[in-house]
């Protein structure tokens, strides 16, 4: 198994070969995007969305107004929501996917602690603000001790902020045993991480 890295959002595709169970566009996020994360991670106010989103070919981007809506006042509000429906777009693009499921969470600890593989196709992960999440080369641990076994800190590799990642997990066709090995980073006291997960549903 191999991971694919690169600067251009079209490194997303590499995803769909064979034999690649982790590929990551290594951006950068807009200053005025950056900045509406790290101050509504500020807040401190508890955050969760998620919906299912039904694409509609006629639209180039999907309708995502009124997510995040209680901070419609904030500065950089709107590049944000753009944000998240453009890569909303483009993942489902690339799936051909007709029904897309968002969460969108501020987390104050790390919700999967442990390493594991997920029971999905493929994941998008990306966090806006905060520690990204970590993953294994394969051969780092032994699959089968996943529960019971911890890698070499030298062996674990992490998602930069801002970073977009899909991971394969063990329902794509012909990934089984492949899944990308990874769990959320620890927090310190009083950090918080906002991350972006989407799903394929249909």
């Amino acid at each position: 198994m191999r991971q694919a890295f690169g600067e251009s959002p079209q490194v997303l595709t590499e995803a769909l070969q064979d034999g690649v169970n982790l590929a990551v566009w290594q951006r950068r996020l807009p200053v005025q995007i950056e900045d509406f994360a790290r101050m509504l991670l500020s807040l401190n106010q508890p955050l969760g969305e998620s919906r299912v989103i039904e694409l509609d070919e006629q639209q180039q981007l999907p309708d995502l107004s009124g997510l995040l809506g209680g901070y419609a006042d904030l500065e950089g509000h709107v590049a944000f929501v753009t944000d998240v429906a453009w890569l909303v777009a483009a993942y489902a693009c690339l799936l051909d996917a007709r029904r897309v499921g968002l969460r969108l969470q501020a987390l104050a600890n790390a919700m999967c602690p442990r390493f594991h593989v997920d029971h999905v196709p493929l994941r998008l992960l990306s966090t806006y603000a905060g520690p990204g999440s970590e993953w294994l080369e394969e051969g780092a641990i032994d699959r089968t001790q996943l529960a019971r076994e911890q890698p070499h800190s030298n062996a674990i590799r992490q998602l930069a902020e801002g970073e977009v990642a899909l991971l394969k997990g063990e329902k794509w066709l012909g990934n089984q045993g492949g899944g990308l090995v990874h769990r959320s980073p620890a927090l310190a006291n009083g950090e918080r991480r906002l991350i972006l997960s989407l799903d394929w549903m249909a």
